[in-house]
């Protein structure tokens, strides 16, 4: 039965209730009988209307008015309706906590702007680059939080593609980001920012590195040249500025090739084409060994001893190893004044391998100290060169270290010497029965 055909049958059925009435009744008994049923009628509907109505100010399944009639019709109805709703309801939450998750998990910073710039919503990558709160910024105007005046002007440009380095000041250190706007849907924006700290911190090494080989590598080619065009000027050449200058000039060319090798071995060390190769290293010899070249090196101006506490070897690379090791001695011998002493420790400490180079040196101001394993970084850049290092040293320390899982703790005091250790990874541990019984077994 259709909407209009449940009441229309009740006011039929009223009136032909009347009309059977009429003889018994009279007309106006009929007319009577028939106003008093329909007044009851009119009652029915008026409650039913006033139940619904109150109902429709809190609108709840389990306390819907379920009415007669017409109005039992209308309920059904209702309750398809509100079910419906409620299964949409549901479903758009579900996506919404599914984009919300997807915001959440994305590497980059997210915002969503209104027309009038205001945050609609910030994944928490924006709360930690920007300093945002999803819940205490909404409605906010963002450039009341974001006062930098190139990110305002970057907000009402005309070209919102092109994307701005901003830094960010925080408490663990400065951050560089990269900040993009895109626009979407009916005047809004979405905010995208990237953390490229770390490759501006590349790009910065990338300029320094080539404007350094270029500096280390044009001062002694200035000498040489310099040299060979005065002796080539000399019309009778001087035996002793000749053989100055071919002294000179030998230890320039000297400098370069040393610059050169170190060059090759870092390049060596980073390509992906040359994987470790590893073998049983016999530390205890190789630091024996190490120790006759510093004193070559030092030339008896330090005292040079060694201290082996353990006996055991290592899984890795013979000539890496000792490349790294060798850099951190001949480093103790050049920044170590005469008379001071030199001490290489081979130990168990804290249940690691250890190689630990101590010196009376100058030592190392504490600001120095993260930045050591930089190419080309120096304390003191003039005594450096005096000393005869390429800068390149600590650096290739810090890639023979990585492939072989260790780490380089590096503890100073201004004036008073340091420390370098080179802690191993317990799975490059060889026991020294081990070590022993494998360096018996002919090959």
């Amino acid at each position: 039965m259709s909407m209009w055909g449940r009441p229309l049958s009740t006011v039929v059925l009223v009136g032909v209730i009347a009309l059977v009435s009429w003889p018994m009744l009279g007309s106006l008994g009929a007319l009577l009988l028939l106003s008093v049923m329909l007044l009851v009628l009119l009652l029915h509907h008026l409650r039913n209307l006033s139940l619904l109505y109150h109902w429709l100010q809190h609108p709840q399944s389990q306390n819907m008015p379920v009415g007669s009639g017409a109005w039992e019709y209308l309920s059904s109805h209702m309750m398809k309706l509100l079910k419906r709703q409620r299964e949409t309801e549901a479903r758009l939450n579900e996506a919404l906590s599914r984009f919300q998750l997807a915001g959440a998990a994305l590497p980059d910073a997210v915002v969503i702007l209104d027309g009038t710039d205001r945050i609609e919503w910030c994944n928490p990558k924006a709360e930690d680059y920007f300093g945002l709160d999803n819940r205490r910024d909404r409605g906010q105007q963002i450039t009341y939080i974001l006062r930098q005046p190139q990110f305002v002007e970057h907000l009402s440009s005309d070209h919102p593609g092109e994307p701005l380095v901003l830094k960010m000041s925080r408490p663990a250190g400065e951050m560089v980001l990269a900040v993009q706007q895109v626009p979407y849907g009916d005047s809004r924006k979405l905010l995208l920012g990237r953390d490229i700290t770390r490759w501006e911190r590349l790009e910065t090494t990338r300029r320094d590195f080539v404007a350094n080989v270029s500096h280390e590598l044009r001062t002694p080619l200035t000498v040489v040249g310099g040299f060979l065009e005065t002796l080539d000027d000399m019309e009778v050449p001087d035996p002793e500025m000749s053989k100055r200058a071919i002294e000179l000039m030998r230890q320039q060319t000297s400098r370069m090739t040393r610059l050169v090798e170190d060059l090759l071995t870092l390049s060596r060390l980073e390509s992906t084409q040359n994987p470790l190769r590893e073998e049983e290293v016999n530390v205890p010899d190789m630091l024996r060994a190490l120790q006759q070249d510093a004193q070559v090196l030092s030339a008896g101006r330090h005292r040079i001893r060694i201290t082996l506490e353990s006996t055991e070897w290592l899984k890795g690379n013979a000539e890496e190893l000792r490349s790294a090791f060798g850099n951190l001695i001949s480093n103790a011998v050049r920044y170590t004044p005469e008379s001071g002493e030199i001490e290489l420790r081979w130990e168990l400490r804290d249940g690691h391998l250890t190689f630990a180079v101590h010196d009376t040196g100058i030592g190392i101001e504490p600001q120095h100290i993260d930045r050591l394993t930089e190419r080309f970084y120096r304390v003191d850049r003039s005594r450096s060169r005096e000393t005869g290092g390429t800068g390149l040293g600590l650096a290739i320390v810090k890639h023979v270290l990585s492939r072989h899982q260790a780490r380089l703790d590096i503890r100073s005091t201004p004036g008073s010497g340091s420390t370098f250790s080179i802690v191993f990874p317990d799975s490059r541990r060889l026991a020294a029965g081990h070590a022993a019984l494998t360096a018996k077994v002919p090959a």
